[in-house]
């Protein structure tokens, strides 16, 4: 009975996502998400509370209630349960896809209940709408998802970028050489902490450096730690503590305009995360998740908060770390709920600097831009349009990002959908991707010389481990009596020569064994 207990609690789950890990490591992961991004869910309601007037302590409410609801949000996105939630490791928080629109509100002389009334109504409209928008996922083959998670990443570089400079272009300091060199150290620390041979260290490598880089900041005078214990200790968000929504029209449709885009730049974070975890991505999971989303954004203003969506940064620390985990996600979910309750806890997090967030940014974000290469590799470009379709699609994810003036003259609706670079690019992706892919009419036999195929050929040293009879057969490597080949890596070549050498290889099940290790 002892046996059969035990072979089922190690027991390989059926989906990546479903690994259970130690509890200890399970939130050390989780806190590792949660410092990924605490700056982006901070940033919102600091920037929403400025502009509305707010005094300190007020805002420091809105930074408490925006943890607390994005926290309960990821664990139902995460851990989920029946029609609500993706069970992926999907991070929510606090869209900063409503800002420009949230601002316009108050600054046409509406107050904070009228932001409130808005996102309540449209995240209603949107969980209507939820399971007829997940339909869209045929429209998203590997060319159409490739290219969102490359622009993910993409457009994140900027705001790695700007931590990595200080994050506040107003201070003094700004891009000096020390907030830069802070960064660099980090990202120096992440690198050197992956190279080493402990899977544990390397897998904690961002929050790692992110611990010891806010270290060194201290020891410098770089971090400032006072404001930790101003306030108070522990303090439940309040239901409605501005005051009753007020429901405004034109605001509504403004915020429904968004709550479309969060859908939007949900549905490529599930895509983009399934591809990276490796797990089959269905139009009922996009449903579930989406039905989470905007059950979480309506219940949000109550809470005094403002609409939710998947955070693109974390998709990259589980492509980075290798770690699928959805209750990893869930353990950091329930950091943010307490980080909501204990803002004495909050406040110590948010003494991180800035510039330290910043060099673990480049690393993060990059790795999602990697990913979507990735996937893009694995595209047919032979006699069709897909190469057409990545470069427009990409070059029009990078036109706000380049020139965030771009769509100022445009009507204000077109403005909030296509200031986002990862909602540009989705959209010309799947338009681009039915024209050519789905309306087949009047496309050409030879349709492109950009797609054109060179002329195959076959280095010589390539030929040399090949014996004679050997063949490809449905996507593998077949030796003459019909045993598969194991293809490896250049990095995986170098670890299984080493031990044969050592004489530590008998088969070429240990050869497999070696390579999938590997990939953990």
């Amino acid at each position: 009975m002892k046996s059969v207990s035990s072979t089922k609690q190690h027991a390989k789950p059926k989906r990546p996502e479903d690994e259970r890990l130690p509890i200890g490591r399970t939130f050390a992961y989780g806190l590792q998400h949660v410092l990924t991004m605490y700056g982006g869910i901070i940033a919102v309601p600091l920037i929403i509370g400025t502009a509305a007037g707010m005094a300190q302590d007020e805002i420091a409410l809105l930074i408490a209630s925006c943890l607390f609801v994005g926290g309960a949000a990821t664990i139902l996105q995460s851990y989920g349960v029946k029609f609500f939630g993706s069970q992926l490791p999907l991070v929510q928080g606090v869209s900063f896809a409503g800002v420009a629109t949230m601002t316009a509100i108050l600054s046409g002389g509406q107050g904070i209940q009228t932001v409130f009334g808005a996102v309540l109504v449209a995240s209603v409209i949107g969980l209507a709408i939820a399971p007829f928008f997940a339909k869209v996922i045929k429209f998203f083959p590997p060319v159409v998802t490739g290219v969102i998670i490359t622009t993910i990443g993409l457009t994140l570089m900027p705001v790695a970028a700007n931590w990595a400079m200080g994050g506040n272009p107003s201070a003094d300091n700004y891009g000096s050489l020390t907030n830069i060199g802070l960064a660099a150290g980090t990202l120096a620390l992440v690198l050197l902490l992956s190279k080493l041979g402990n899977a544990t260290i390397s897998r904690l490598s961002i929050l790692l450096a992110i611990v010891i880089g806010t270290v060194v900041a201290a020891l410098l005078g770089l971090a400032d730690f006072s404001n930790v214990g101003n306030g108070a200790i522990f303090a439940f968000p309040q239901p409605f503590a501005f005051g009753w929504p007020v429901f405004d029209l034109a605001a509504i449709i403004s915020m429904t305009i968004v709550i479309l885009v969060c859908m939007t730049e949900t549905t490529a974070d599930i895509l983009a995360v399934g591809e990276i975890a490796k797990t089959k991505i269905t139009s009922r999971r996009i449903a579930d998740g989406l039905r989470a989303d905007m059950l979480s954004s309506a219940l949000a203003p109550v809470f005094n908060s403002f609409a939710q969506t998947a955070f693109a940064q974390n998709v990259g620390l589980v492509a980075i770390t290798g770690v699928r985990s959805r209750y990893v996600v869930s353990a950091g979910g329930l950091i943010m709920v307490v980080l909501g309750l204990l803002p004495v806890l909050g406040r110590l997090v948010a003494a991180v600097p800035t510039p330290v967030l910043g060099g673990a940014g480049i690393v993060l974000f990059g790795t999602v831009a990697a990913s979507g290469i990735r996937t893009l590799a694995k595209v047919e470009y032979k006699d069709n349009m897909n190469l057409i379709i990545v470069a427009v699609a990409l070059a029009f994810g990078m036109i706000p990002v380049v020139s965030p003036t771009f769509y100022d003259e445009f009507p204000t609706w077109f403005g909030i959908i296509f200031h986002s670079g990862i909602s540009s690019a989705a959209i010309m992706a799947v338009l681009l991707n039915l024209l050519f892919n789905h309306l087949k009419r009047g496309n050409s036999e030879q349709q492109s010389v950009f797609v054109a195929s060179p002329p195959r050929m076959v280095r010589e040293d390539e030929l040399k481990a090949l014996q004679d009879g050997d063949h490809y057969e449905g996507g593998k490597l077949v030796a003459a009596d019909g045993t598969e080949i194991p293809v490896v890596t250049a990095q995986q070549y170098q670890i299984v020569k080493e031990k044969l050498d050592k004489g530590e290889i008998r088969d070429v099940e240990d050869i497999r064994r070696i390579c999938d290790s590997s990939h953990q």
